[in-house]
């Protein structure tokens, strides 16, 4: 049975503003089954293969890699953020819209 894998490129976490651990492209794999938990031990064993966290430098890098080894993958290209540059000082404008 053949795993296959999806190639994309993090996004920024909510919890900071910076955009550290951004720029790779990252390789895991898809889980193939659930979970479930052993009858003997009664902990959860998915496979080693979703312990696999491979990161390249560019997407092409990403899917030579899955080729070469031929693991069928799925790239998910990144949404890219429409940032509104403006001052500091536009806090302070006088036509501001005020909240309260």
């Amino acid at each position: 049975m053949q795993s296959t894998a999806v190639i994309y490129q993090p996004a920024k976490t909510a919890m900071q503003s910076g955009k550290r651990r951004t720029k790779k492209w990252v390789f895991e794999y898809t889980p193939d089954v659930k979970n479930a938990p052993d009858p003997l031990m009664g902990w959860s064993s998915g496979g080693t293969l979703q312990q696999i966290h491979l990161e390249f430098d560019t997407k092409e890098e990403a899917v030579a890699y899955a080729q070469k080894k031929g693991i069928p993958v799925q790239v998910i290209e990144p949404k890219i953020r429409a940032v509104t540059p403006k001052s500091y000082a536009a806090n302070f404008a006088f036509n501001r819209r005020s909240s309260f």
